[in-house]
This record gives structure tokens, C-alpha cells and sequence, in this order.
């Protein structure tokens, strides 16, 4: 008997799946435990096998498509069953498609395109676990190269940072679907590698639903100019200058310098063969011819004029466009800021024995504890005093972390980025310390992987070292409260009556009212100021 797959949960968040690859085809014999497909989820690509033997009999989800999780994926039975009755639902919809393109053969014919033996569709990969789409930000092949295994393609810009992708096929790359600096979103048509020559103008056509693809236009281009003949990568553009000369510029800097007004013809390209790349057009500075002076002749008997300063200019502005990061970052601090109810609380702190508590532990040889660190440290044992602080609102239910996960924010070059130190409250000051600096790191050099930043259960965000004396975050959903760390400020102060120079900092708890009262948060910030008030208390 027939038995029906559907689209498997193959994670707790997963909502659908993507087919990144079938690994059996219809017809072929299915043992128990065979590995059918590889399912891209939204944390990973993971191989998906068979509970069941016999032939596999339908594929309901292609290649690259998407599906909702408990959709028909496969049927596997008998080879040769009947399976119609399963899918009646599917020949009725495929029975009105036919009947609504009757009139359309072409259109018909382009959707019945099958991939060709040996070539593959590779789509824009999910390199994060936020990521909705890609920047390409540069291609390191071009179409009709060579492609080994495990070469680098490209390089994609996500939400949270530049990584290099590879290619899990060998062949020619035969078509790129994104242009360096063009976005795309997750599992759209990033490029086409297979046998070299093999044509692929229907395959991408049909990826496209019919509409006419970026190489589709580029042939039409060729045709109506047969005797000019394209050699160079899609990626190249190309303008002339005014004595007949070609100008190689990618599409992106050809972009900025129309934007800007400038002409590529006075810029010297870096790139390969002289080619202009985006960084050649942005440090573009044009040369500025003053004006020849012209002295206006005055007579003995006619004083000169008085001249009126009247200040010369030309207003102008500059359009940048948006990283993936800054986009995703505006995205979700939009959503929190408006969807959280946020309040907050300040309380400032005698930082004397922190003080003197952290310039007894560096004294140690090959240790170096921060501030910074020590208020990582508090806020974790502090968050396992209060629970409540540790949650994550559900809508119709609110969920109560075990475990203590803190996210440290960091500033990068293009925003901001939040490792996560996974169980902070097992970590030792020093240990939190070690892995501070190094996740830092990773973070400004574009290194850290996606699991380095996800999963945090409260967030940690410092100014101090700015001279900032206090301010307020926007809570790092799904959190439900950040903290916001002033500088340690040398001031006078009152101790048992008496005025004397202290050294306090302020700290700012933001709180989503939907899970933290105003009395919890203010109880976490009593036992936040107990911990980094004697430090010693940190150590029992």
C-alpha cells in the first residue's frame, strides 16, 4: 500500500523546508533508512531518510522549490500502484492550469522544462538563521569557468556578515542569476553549474515562472547586434570613452558613478584588467578648475567698490545603499521598539570595590578581567535569581528560560552584531572574559559563524568606554530586557555623612512590561548592584 511523505519539522522553529537535492528519482527501489532528499530548514541543510521501502512512485516538492512543513512531499508503495486516488487534488489543479494555458503553448512548454542530466540549480543559501536575502558582493568566478568542488563562488553579504560560499558541484558555471552587488531573496536563482555548453535559457526561464530572465535579455541583445561579440563575464559592464576605448566597470560601481554624476572615463579601475569596481568610484575625487580672476579697471578720480561677500557653494548629497545588516538591523528594532511595551530603570552604582577588586585579579600573571566582563558575570547570576527577567513573551504564552544565554553587543563597521556566550552563569570571570575578546574579534573581521550569534536570553550593551555617562537600549528580541552600561564616572559623593571623591556608574534596564513588571525589574537591579557593589559576592 501506497504510503505519503510529507514535508518532515526538522527543527523546532521550522515552519517549511526547501529541496536543496533529491537523491533518489521516481521509479528508483527505496529501502528503509536510504537517504531520500537534503531539506534546507531555516537553521540547516540536513539529509532526510525513508522509514518506509518500496519505489518511490511521485516527488511532490522539485528541486530548489519550497514547501510548508506536512505538505505532500513523496509517495512511496508498490511499483506500479495506482496512486491517482492520492492525488486527485494535484490532477484537478494541473487539469484547470491546462485548460487556462491552452492558448499559451510557449508558456506551457517552458513550465515541463526538466534539468538536464548533470547540470544544477544552485539557489541563494540561508548563511543565518534571520537571513530573508543576499548580497552578492562579489563573484570570484565568471560563466565558463572551470568548478571544482568545493570552490568559492562568491561572496554573500547576509544580515549579519560577508562569508564566502562554495559549491558543493563540479562543472562550468553556465549562468549567475545575481549581479555583484544585486540582492536576492533565500532560494531564488543564484547561478546554474553543469556540463559545459549545456544550453539552460529554458531551465532558467522556467525558475523565473515563465517571466523573461536576465539571460534571456542578454541573448536578445547579442542577436540584435551579431557582429559585436560579448566575451566578458555577465558581471562586467562595459561604457566608451570619447576616442572609441571600452571601460570595464561592474554593474554596482557603474550604478554609483550615474547616481553621483561622474564619468568613468577620468577613473582608473583596480579591479582585474583594469576593470572599476565599486571602491574606485567612491574615492573618485574630482579635479576642481577655479576660475580665471578678471581685474576690473578703476580711475584715480573713482574710488573701488566695496565687494559684498556672498558664499558660494553647490548643495549635493550622496545616496549609499543599505547593507543586508543595516537593513535586517532597522527591521528588528523597528518591530521591537514598536511592538514591545518598553520601560526603564536607572539605578548608579559605587564602583570603589570593583575597582580595586578588578586591579587585584589582573595582578595575576596572563589574566585580564574588564569591567565589562564583571558586569557579564552579575547579570548572569542575577538573572538566575530572577527568572522572570529571563523570558521570551509567546503571545498566548510566555517562556521561562532554564538555561542563561547572554548576548554582548559589538560595534562593527556596518552596525551592530551580538555574540552570544552560551551558559554565562557556568562561566568563570576570566573564561567570560577570554571569550568576550575573541567573539569580539570574529565579529569585526566578519569570522563569526551564525551559531555564535544566536539564542540569547538577555542582552548586554556598553557605551562606558565612549564616555558616555547613561543611556537607553531597544530590547534585543525575543528578550525580554537589555541592559545599557554608562561610565565609570570620578565624582563627589556622600559616605556616612561625610563628602568624598567616589568613583559610580549608571546602568539603564529596559524591560518589555508584557513579561517583566516595573517591582521585578527593579529587584534584579537591587541584586545587580549587591554583586558589582562587593564582587567577592561572585565568587561564592
Amino acid at each position: 500500500m501506497a504510503e505519503i511523505i510529507n514535508m518532515p519539522r526538522l527543527s523546532d522553529t521550522m515552519e517549511e523546508g526547501v529541496v536543496a537535492k533529491w537523491l533518489k528519482q521516481v521509479g528508483d527501489s527505496i529501502e528503509e533508512g536510504d537517504i531520500l532528499a537534503e531539506i534546507e530548514t531555516d537553521k540547516a541543510t540536513m539529509e532526510f531518510e525513508s522509514f518506509h521501502e518500496g519505489t518511490l512512485l511521485h516527488i511532490g516538492v522539485q528541486e530548489g522549490e519550497t514547501s510548508p512543513v506536512d505538505t505532500l512531499l513523496a509517495i512511496i508503495g508498490e511499483k506500479g500502484e495506482d496512486i491517482s486516488g492520492l492525488l486527485n487534488g494535484e490532477a484537478a489543479t494541473k487539469e484547470v492550469t491546462t485548460e487556462a494555458t491552452k492558448e499559451e503553448p510557449k508558456k506551457e512548454e517552458t513550465s515541463n522544462v526538466s534539468i538536464p542530466d548533470g547540470v544544477e540549480v544552485i539557489s541563494m543559501p540561508r548563511l543565518s538563521d534571520t537571513m530573508e536575502e543576499g548580497t552578492v558582493a562579489s563573484w570570484l568566478k565568471k560563466v565558463g569557468d572551470a568548478i571544482e568542488e568545493g570552490d568559492i563562488l562568491a561572496e554573500i553579504e547576509t544580515d549579519k556578515a560577508t562569508m564566502e560560499f562554495e559549491s558543493f558541484y563540479e562543472g562550468t558555471l553556465l549562468h549567475i542569476g545575481v549581479d555583484e552587488g544585486g540582492s536576492a531573496p533565500v532560494d531564488s536563482l543564484l547561478a546554474i553549474v553543469g556540463p559545459k555548453g549545456t544550453d539552460v535559457s529554458g531551465l532558467v526561464a522556467a525558475h523565473e515562472n515563465g517571466t523573461l530572465s536576465s539571460e534571456s535579455s542578454s541573448e536578445a541583445i547579442v542577436e540584435e547586434t551579431p557582429k559585436k561579440e560579448v566575451t566578458e563575464a555577465p558581471a562586467f559592464e562595459s561604457s566608451s570613452t570619447s576616442n572609441g576605448g571600452r571601460i570595464f566597470a561592474s554593474p554596482l560601481a557603474k550604478k554609483i558613478a550615474k547616481d553621483k554624476g561622474i564619468n568613468l572615463a577620468d577613473l582608473k579601475g583596480s579591479g582585474e584588467n583594469g576593470r572599476i569596481v565599486k571602491k574606485d568610484v567612491e574615492s573618485y575625487t574630482p579635479t576642481v578648475i577655479q576660475p580665471a580672476q578678471t581685474a576690473s579697471p578703476t580711475t584715480a578720480s573713482s574710488p573701488a567698490p566695496v565687494a559684498t561677500f556672498a558664499p558660494a557653494g553647490e548643495e549635493g548629497f550622496e545616496e549609499v545603499k543599505n547593507s543586508q545588516m543595516r537593513k535586517v538591523i532597522a527591521k528588528r528594532l523597528g518591530e521591537s521598539k514598536f511592538t514591545a511595551p518598553h520601560y526603564y530603570l536607572t539605578i548608579e552604582l559605587d564602583m570603589s570595590n570593583a575597582m580595586a577588586s578588578r586591579k587585584t585579579i589582573n595582578a595575576i600573571p596572563d589574566t585580564k578581567v574588564s569591567f565589562n566582563d564583571m558586569v557579564v558575570k552579575a547579570c548572569a547570576m542575577a538573572l538566575k535569581k530572577h527568572p522572570q527577567v529571563n523570558t521570551t513573551w509567546n503571545g498566548d504564552t510566555t517562556r521561562y528560560n532554564q538555561h542563561i544565554h547572554v548576548g554582548v553587543a559589538v560595534a562593527v563597521e556596518d552596525g551592530l552584531l551580538v555574540p552570544v556566550l552560551k551558559f554565562t552563569d557556568q562561566m568563570s570571570l576570566t573564561q567570560i572574559g577570554s571569550t568576550v575578546r575573541d567573539l569580539a574579534g570574529k565579529a569585526r573581521n566578519k569570522k563569526i559563524a551564525p551559531n555564535e550569534m544566536e539564542g540569547s536570553t538577555f542582552t548586554i550593551s556598553n557605551l562606558g568606554m565612549f564616555g558616555i555617562q547613561e543611556f537607553t537600549s531597544i530590547i534585543n528580541q525575543p528578550n525580554s530586557a537589555i541592559l545599557s552600561v554608562g561610565a565609570i564616572e570620578e565624582k563627589p559623593v556622600v559616605k556616612d555623612g561625610q563628602i568624598v571623591v567616589g568613583n559610580t556608574m549608571k546602568v539603564t534596564l529596559a524591560c518589555d512590561h508584557r513579561t517583566v513588571d516595573g517591582a521585578t525589574g527593579a529587584q534584579f537591579l537591587q541584586t545587580l548592584r549587591t554583586y558589582l557593589e562587593n564582587p567577592v559576592t561572585m565568587l561564592a
